[in-house]
């Protein structure tokens, strides 16, 4: 829930935001009845929607607002939804600070946790940047989001209750911030209060010596030397006294069993210390009494929770001595996140390995990773298959049929060329790019600062498509996916090319996705997808030749067998130890839908329950059967619904060869046509006969509609520059089938891309899609074409749809909504309404290219619209997975030269 400023929550008036992180967004507030300035948190609408979860919820934080404590600010209550807590003045914690100001700060902290480990409550999350200072010099320990509370629910999922649970304490999670987490919370085993210790003692390291204790250059090397780098404790000041030496070596002692056993006996050393300075031993500190007084969870004003973590494994295969071990990180980007594009890799790694560059709900976001939150790239609508420049300051993306650049700090995005397609892009050092631009054909090669596309080589017979390149290094040769199909790649293989086009090679058949790795300076290693699984083997880069039998890795991989994408990048040299990044996910389990009624309210009701591969749903004209395109495999084909009578029908047989069909209705009901193999068909409603064609072409031509009377059919068909331009098709009927004539251009343009042409009721009009604006919107023509033109959406829209009951066009939003435009007809003009939101239920992301995935039921009042099916691993919509030292594991695991 988004709040504006002067909006009341009960006796609190918003003032302006804060901030916001994956437990909710953070305002400022006013508490008009008592007259202060106070925090509001909204809880996210996920836990507001779940009454166990939110009751959960409410139970814990009214147990840690019932405690108070002078170095941890208060919670105030809840109201409707939202935590209300004190506004804490002051600037987070700097480093370095004088001896004497350390050691009052680190008393102060040390007095906070003492009173959250009385109550059995753990931080888990104590760094700098949760450890606010007062004007006054008072310390306030922020950002108890991580901490465990005591419960008496013994198998609480960590995902329902990220703010506050016990089950996150158990072996297998991690929650916590790299550098301050304790060796046993980065290796995911259980933790308890000796783990704040270990924290207080890296902030108490810091704040002396000025530098991080743990400071790696990505978040891999990172949680490394959390587990294992030796500690320099000559770093600490000369001055500094011997028992403060002494604490914070036994706060840092990686075994939990030999640390420091109690945060008291730290407050107590310190006070000590700066009672008598030169007098103190920790080690005969007696046990603190313990204090009385209660303390409450601060969920921080300001900052936003980090919940960076899940699973940690170390792999401990016996290894040369020169390899580090592998070491794996689920992350959880947050639940505000829902990665999974319609096609292309959703998550990247910058070349260095220290920022990502998602897409969710269809924008990018950029995150450095030692940054809390993301920030969202405005411009990026649509955005899809990112991919980094080589010196990491930018990220190219494809969106409304265009390639685009935009510096990951943001800005405005530079426009490059026309990508009607977007199948992936690599961005050389010399300043070019080789990217594929359409669903077919060869890759192309654009200069980086824009232009017009050139092939950079013919295609060979058979092949239909070259999809993700990546461009090798020296920039001499490129790798690539080559297929006989545009839309299904298992049957795909693994090429090589010279970009001078005069070399070219299959290195394996049966793969897709095929990455160089450069694990050493001359043979490093190729790895590609199939079936789910990672595979890899040596490559010589200078023959660009295999020197090995491929070798599965790793298992199971998200990709997508319909477009050859794969969720995985890398970062790392030849002299490095290497990260992937990548999903886990199982392709035979993704991409499936079930179709299901939708109303005006949102209120969602089971139709087609059956999951499958499902796209185009289309109404007949009596709206008792829907017509699906439905991928299995290679084949692609018609199915009947009949709603009904609850019954599915399979009515052609492999006839789209792995391409998007399109089913369109007659209007009398009795045939379907649709995008064939090489042109458009039709064939019966009723399972009779075979398919028959209505054109002959090796052009995309795509049905969308025909008029009242049938005799005309509008479809979209690719145009030389790789853009889409709209056609009609006059067809006969005599009585046992269609026959199509000679096709006519309705509305083509040299630049932009037009599409998804349909008819109104009475046949008068032809609402479509176009980009002219620099954003896909739809309008209206007359039909046939008088030169009017009318824009009905405002803020971007595709997939038109006339309402067959009245007077109103729907179509699908940017954001994947579904909404509505009432219209009137006044001679020669159509006069449209402002559009309004027909239904806030968000629909899948399929983007403009992927297709429809809804229908106006001839009623009006219903939609029939397809909803992603819920699987067990829900959580993998926001999480990703760093594999650390991956180059070494493929170095020991995938010897080069059999080494």
């Amino acid at each position: 829930m988004h709040l504006t400023s002067g909006t009341k929550l009960g006796n609190y008036e918003i003032l302006g935001p804060l901030g916001a992180g994956g437990m909710g967004e953070v305002y400022k507030a006013k508490d008009t009845k008592l007259d202060r300035e106070v925090a509001i948190k909204v809880i996210p609408t996920t836990m507001a929607a779940d009454r166990e979860r939110l009751a959960r919820f409410e139970r814990e934080a009214k147990v840690l607002a019932s405690l108070n404590h002078p170095n941890i600010a208060q919670i105030y209550g809840l109201e409707d939804n939202a935590l209300v807590m004190e506004l804490v003045p002051g600037q987070t914690l700097t480093v370095p600070q004088p001896l004497e100001k350390a050691l009052h700060y680190a008393k102060q902290i040390a007095e906070a946790l003492e009173a959250a480990h009385e109550k059995g409550i753990t931080h888990r999350d104590l760094k700098p940047a949760n450890i606010m200072i007062t004007p006054e010099g008072a310390v306030k320990v922020l950002d108890f989001g991580l901490a465990s509370v005591p419960s008496r629910e013994t198998n609480i999922d960590p995902e329902n209750s990220p703010t506050m649970t016990m089950a996150a304490t158990q072996a297998g999670m991690i929650m916590g911030t790299a550098a301050y987490m304790s060796p046993e919370q980065a290796a995911g085993k259980a933790v308890d209060k000796r783990s704040d210790i270990w924290s207080f003692g890296v902030v108490l390291y810091e704040m002396l010596v000025g530098k991080r204790l743990f400071d790696g250059e990505t978040l891999s090397h990172t949680l490394a030397d959390v587990l294992r780098s030796p500690i320099d404790f000559a770093k600490l000041p000369p001055h500094t006294p011997a028992p403060i030496i002494d604490l914070t070596k036994r706060c840092l002692d990686r075994d939990p069993r030999r640390r420091l056993r109690d945060i008291g006996e730290a407050r107590l050393a310190i006070e000590r210390c700066l009672a008598n300075p030169g007098v103190g031993d920790v080690t005969s500190a007696q046990k603190p009494i313990r204090a009385t007084s209660k303390w409450p969870l601060l969920l921080a004003a300001t900052l936003a929770l980090v919940a960076a973590g899940a699973s940690w494994i170390t792999y401990h295969a016996t290894r040369s001595p020169e390899l580090k071990s592998l070491v794996h990180l689920d992350v959880d980007l947050g639940s505000d996140v829902s990665l999974g594009a319609a096609q292309g890799t959703d998550v990247i790694l910058s070349p260095d390995g220290t920022r990502l560059v998602y897409v969710s709900k269809g924008k990018l976001f950029s995150r450095k990773l030692d940054q809390p939150k993301a920030l969202e790239l405005a411009g990026t609508e649509g955005a899809l298959a990112p991919f980094f420049s080589p010196d990491g300051h930018w990220v190219a993306f494809f969106a409304q049929a265009k390639l685009k650049k935009l510096s990951v700090e943001g800005g405005e995005p530079v426009v490059l060329c026309d990508a009607p397609g977007a199948y992936g892009g690599s961005w050389s050092e010399d300043g070019t790019i080789i990217a594929s631009l359409g669903i077919q054909g060869a890759l192309s090669r654009i200069s980086a600062a824009g232009g017009t596309p050139t092939p950079v080589a013919e295609m060979t017979t058979g092949e239909v498509t070259q999809r993700w390149p990546q461009v090798l290094p020296g920039g001499k040769a490129v790798l690539f996916t080559s297929s006989p199909s545009s839309g299904w790649f298992e049957g795909a293989s693994i090429e090589v090319m010279s970009l001078n086009g005069q070399n070219r090679k299959m290195l394996h058949r049966g793969g897709m996705f095929g990455r160089y790795l450069p694990t050493s300076n001359g043979v490093g290693h190729l790895v590609y997808m199939a079936n789910s699984t990672l595979f890899a083997v040596p490559f010589d880069l200078g023959a660009l030749a295999l020197r090995g039998t491929p070798v599965p890795v790793l298992k199971p991989v998200a990709y997508n067998p319909q477009t050859g994408a794969t969720q995985l990048d890398f970062s790392g040299a030849s002299s490095e130890p290497g990260t992937l990044l990548y999903r886990s996910g199982d392709a035979v389990n993704r991409g499936q839908f079930t179709v299901q009624w939708l109303d005006r309210t949102g209120r969602l009701q089971p139709m087609l329950v059956k999951p499958g591969r499902y796209i185009h749903p289309a109404f007949s004209p009596d709206g008792k059967r829907l017509a699906v395109e439905v991928t299995d495999g290679p084949s692609v084909d018609i199915w009947i619904y009949e709603w009904q009578r609850d019954t599915f029908t399979r009515l052609t047989f492999n006839a789209g060869a792995g391409a998007r069909m399109n089913p369109v209705w007659s209007p009398d009901g009795q045939y379907l046509a649709f995008w064939g193999k090489e042109g458009m068909f039709w064939t019966r409603s009723d399972g009779g006969g075979k398919p028959q064609p209505l054109t002959q072409s090796r052009n995309l031509e795509s049905p969308v509609s025909f008029t009242p009377d049938g005799k005309r059919l509008a479809f979209s068909a690719l145009k030389i520059n790789g853009g889409r331009a709209i056609w009609t098709l006059p067809v006969e009927s005599n009585g046992s089938g269609l026959r199509g004539g000679k096709p006519e251009v309705f509305l083509q343009t040299a630049r932009f891309d037009e599409r998804t042409p349909t008819f109104s009721p009475d046949g008068r009009w032809l609402a479509y899609t176009s980009n002219e604006s620099g954003t896909y919107q739809v309008y209206v023509r007359a039909f046939p074409d008088k030169g009017g033109q009318w824009q009905i959406s405002t803020s971007g829209g595709t997939y038109p749809v006339w309402s067959r009951s009245g007077h109103e066009l729907f179509f699908r939003s940017i954001d994947n909504r579904i909404m509505v435009v009432a219209y009137s007809v006044k001679g020669d003009s159509l006069v449209a309404d402002q559009p309004r939101l027909w239904s806030d239920r968000e629909l899948p992301n399929t983007g403009i290219i992927g297709g429809s995935n809804y229908d106006v039921a001839p009623d009006g009042k219903r939609v029939a619209v397809l909803m992603p099916v819920e699987l067990p691993d829900a959580q993998a919509q926001h999480h990703v997975v760093f594999l650390g030292n991956f180059f070494d594991e493929l170095r020991r695991s995938v010897p080069l030269d059999g080494k």
